[in-house]
């Protein structure tokens, strides 16, 4: 998914200016712009950093995080983030803290790490398996992976509402029920990923006659298929804009999308901190894929910062006093 692959600094940069991010008015603080205020008191020794990486979801994941360990006493502050080549490193140093990751992205990165770049896929569509694959590969690095939210942000398929009631569908095996031949607007390399091309041509038998290329999850993918030019676009399960373009998603219902729900990974300094785990964990029973699209939209299209997003979206649920 491409708001999971983050942009790389230069090669060249030492990790410790690579972890303050890519020279970019987003990256040049130490916080995520909007990010919540620095609290006065500590516990758990010392100051919790909390990686954000520079796109508006992870940016108010990291500032519900920071909230939240706020209000049990710790001091936070935010740091930009780049690719996981430098984060996960950091955390196994302990010069990141927390960082807000997708439970099978970050499964199949430590499994790549440790077992090499052709190790066999060991996350599945199950949250409750795949957790226990990434504690399998994260526990021996120093790292803990907290508990996973309901929420996911995974690749999904989109149609019309009116192409949808036309032809009956409901999910992706209706569309291949259906014989119908399928334009569809994806990023380029959708047509040889396993998880985009190949589950709607291998797994479910979907014709798609055509590929026209559009960034993930775009509006110029999303307005294509408004607009009749393409039938079907890939985008994000967490994505709060479908109702804009008249789109639905049609269920994956051969559940071929790997569980790539919301996850806090928590690096090597407090990873037996039982205290900060339980302020965290306090999100995962209450955060949905609705909720996450909700906070990306109204940071994404009503402009609100991220802090504020998070703060409101945190005393509502009554996580912590307004």
């Amino acid at each position: 998914m491409a708001r999971r692959i983050l942009a790389a600094c230069a090669s060249a940069l030492a990790l410790a200016v690579a972890i303050s991010g890519c020279s970019s008015s987003k990256n040049s603080g130490a916080k995520a712009p909007g990010s919540a205020s620095t609290s006065t008191v500590a516990s758990g020794g010392g100051t919790v950093v909390i990686g954000s990486a520079d796109f508006s979801e992870s940016e108010v994941l990291a500032n519900l995080y920071a909230l939240l360990a706020q209000s049990a006493g710790y001091k936070t502050k935010i740091q930009t983030v780049t690719t996981r080549e430098i984060y996960e490193p950091a955390l196994e140093k302990g010069q990141i803290d927390i960082v807000p990751d997708y439970a099978a992205t970050f499964t199949e990165f430590l499994n790549h790490k440790v077992n090499g770049a052709n190790a066999a896929t060991v996350a599945t569509s199950n949250k409750d398996t795949t957790l226990v694959q990434l504690k399998k590969l994260a526990q021996p690095l120093g790292l803990t992976a907290l508990e996973p939210s309901d929420a996911a942000d995974q690749n999904a398929f989109a149609v019309t509402k009116d192409f949808a009631a036309k032809n009956n569908l409901k999910t992706l095996s209706d569309v291949a029920a259906a014989k119908l031949p399928i334009k569809l607007a994806a990023p380029a390399e959708c047509k040889s990923r396993t998880f985009c091309g190949g589950a709607l041509i291998d797994q479910y038998g979907i014709n798609v006659t055509q590929f026209d290329t559009f960034d993930f999850d775009s509006v110029p993918g999303k307005k294509a298929v408004q607009d009749g030019k393409d039938d079907m676009v890939e985008v994000a399960t967490d994505d709060g804009t479908l109702d804009q373009f008249n789109l639905v998603i049609l269920d994956d219902d051969k559940h071929v999308q790997l569980a790539d729900n919301l996850v806090p990974i928590v690096g090597k300094k407090y990873a037996n901190d039982t205290k900060l785990a339980d302020a965290i964990n306090k999100l995962a029973p209450v955060l949905t894929s609705k909720d996450l699209g909700s906070l990306d939209a109204q940071v994404d299209n009503e402009k609100k910062l991220p802090a504020d997003v998070a703060k409101a979206y945190l005393v509502d649920k009554g996580l912590i006093k307004g």
